[in-house]
């Protein structure tokens, strides 16, 4: 067997140990066998593709060095990061693996260039590595900003905005064509660059923090169709693969998330939803709607729960921030003793990316049975004691049945309103992403309890030993 049937065939062995690791993430009972899977996978590609390198050559020195470099790196993040900031990280990474395939796409064009050894076909990749790569880059960058409350997460639109995006955009298509086209010109492959960067930022600036989960998905998409394009140019296989990968199920992902807020991708992208209304109640206290909110005390609640029959926990960003997820386990522990089921329900855009909400549970050991979907969980609310929203808004919001003129009409949500009690838990009457009043707050079977999340479950737990 020669070296390059050798390298062939561990490039095919890292693509189908990619496959069956995105085959095992689809069900959190296999997430983690997953992860394992296709990171065995990416340590077998890596290798393969040092061992096409010749060994006296310094550049196998500095891919070693980089490969240790990127290895503790990510692995001193992943460790370090908070669950709370886990969208920023995944964004983060995003956006570097973008800008990587963009900056490998020009290192191998100018070295071909330098060699007379381009085409069509080579240019066409490079020049749809570095365009989606570098869209992906900047519009991650963005998106980790807002999220990192850096820059504000309501959407900023300008007068005149449409025609800037549209003129950055011809500029991208002109620079495209005359690359591919009529000149091997390195200076015009930068600047198209540049430019391709100016898109990513302007791309992601108009759209508000209740759409970043969308985003991230199709940011993510966006990544893996760079690296599958670079993967062209360089004639690497297992680039091709796990690209290509990356991308369709970033894109099938998108789409799911966009049917489950009721929206159109377009819609979600353009409509800039996120921005405070004039209605809003963002800036009224509780004071101001003390005749209308029903306020109630931990030990109330904990005797409320204590003799429910079904209780369905509806999970929210607001857990996460306040880190609560081992807490609301310890109380739905001691209610499953006293003989209460307990579910949770998961809204597929709860939190601030894909699976925010089934990964912060999964860290507290909550029982994989217990997490139901939003379609398979939404009839049994009418079966269910107490609705205990803990740190959710939008998600639950009635708005978004009721109400023709709000951004979130039409967007599917967790029947909350049809629990026989409902207990909402947040720090104040401020309301979420979308930036507009949830109705739901003021409904007579809800009982507002205000507070830090972990704290406010702290006092439940000790309310429910106590009943």
């Amino acid at each position: 067997m020669t070296l390059d049937e050798g390298v062939s065939l561990l490039y095919l062995l890292a693509s189908v140990l990619f496959i069956l690791g995105l085959k095992q993430l689809s069900s959190p009972k296999g997430a983690r066998q997953g992860n394992f899977t296709a990171a065995l996978g990416m340590i077998i590609a890596i290798v393969a593709s040092l061992t096409v390198i010749h060994p006296s050559g310094a550049r196998i020195i500095l891919m070693t060095v980089a490969v240790v470099i990127g290895a503790l790196v990510g692995a001193v993040m992943a460790r370090r990061v908070k669950m709370t900031a886990m969208p920023q990280m995944v964004a983060a990474f995003n956006g570097v693996g973008g800008g990587a395939a963009a900056l490998v796409s020009v290192g191998e064009y100018t070295r071909l260039i330098s060699g007379s050894s381009h085409g069509v076909v080579l240019a066409i990749a490079v020049v749809f590595s570095v365009v989606v790569g570098s869209v992906s880059f900047a519009g991650s960058a963005v998106a980790f900003a807002k999220l990192q409350e850096v820059m504000t997460g309501v959407p900023i639109t300008y007068s005149g905005q449409q025609v800037v995006n549209g003129v950055v955009l011809l500029g991208i298509i002109a620079f495209a064509v005359d690359i591919i086209g009529f000149s091997a010109s390195i200076p015009v492959l930068v600047i198209l660059l540049l430019v391709s960067l100016l898109l990513g930022v302007a791309f992601v600036l108009p759209i508000g923090g209740a759409d970043m989960p969308v985003v991230i998905s199709l940011l993510n998409a966006f990544t893996g169709l760079a690296v599958a394009a670079s993967g062209f140019a360089l004639g690497n296989t297992v680039l091709i693969v796990g690209g290509t990968l990356v991308g369709a199920s970033g894109t099938l992902l998108t789409m799911m998330m966009s049917d489950a807020m009721g929206r159109s991708l377009s819609n979600v992208l353009f409509a800039a939803v996120g921005k405070v209304t004039e209605s809003s109640s963002a800036t009224v206290g509780i004071a101001g709607q003390d005749q209308n909110v029903r306020a109630g005390t931990a030990d109330d609640i904990g005797v409320l729960l204590s003799y429910s029959q079904k209780v369905i926990v509806v999970p929210g960003y607001g857990l996460a921030v306040a880190q609560a997820q081992h807490v609301v386990r310890e109380l739905a522990d001691l209610l499953e003793k006293k003989g209460v089921e307990v579910k949770y329900a998961i809204h597929p855009v709860a939190g601030r990316m894909p699976g925010h909400m089934n990964v912060l549970l999964a860290e507290a050991d909550v029982k994989y049975d217990q997490l139901k979907e939003m379609d398979e969980i939404n009839d049994e609310f009418k079966l269910a004691d107490v609705a205990l929203i803990v740190g959710a808004n939008d998600v639950v919001n009635p708005a978004a049945k009721t109400d023709p003129g709000s951004p979130i009409y039409g967007m599917p949500i967790l029947n909350a309103e049809d629990a026989k009690n409902i207990v909402f838990m947040k720090r104040s009457m401020r309301p979420g992403f979308a930036g507009i009043d949830n109705q739901l707050m003021f409904d007579p079977k809800t009982i507002m309890l205000f507070g830090d999340a972990k704290d406010s479950l702290t006092k439940l737990v000790a309310a429910v030993k106590s009943s």
